[in-house]
């Protein structure tokens, strides 16, 4: 295993996304809310995961050009 973190984000990003997306699957299965909130809620939680993920992978190689 590499010595910087890149396996354990991986496996972060990996995890919350699918905690998450586990959350919103179950309150759609439960009626708690309507079929257009839930795949709304999952688009967000996408398009959240895709920003910060962006954002990581920037700030990852910026560290590395000081």
């Amino acid at each position: 295993m590499p010595e910087n973190g890149t396996p354990r984000l991986l496996l972060a990003f990996a995890a919350s996304f699918t905690g998450l997306s586990c959350a919103v699957f179950l309150l759609l299965a439960t009626k708690t809310v309507s079929v257009p909130v839930g795949l709304l809620m999952l688009v967000a939680l996408v398009g959240m995961h895709l920003g910060f993920g962006i954002l990581i992978v920037v700030w990852r190689l910026t560290d590395k050009l000081e």
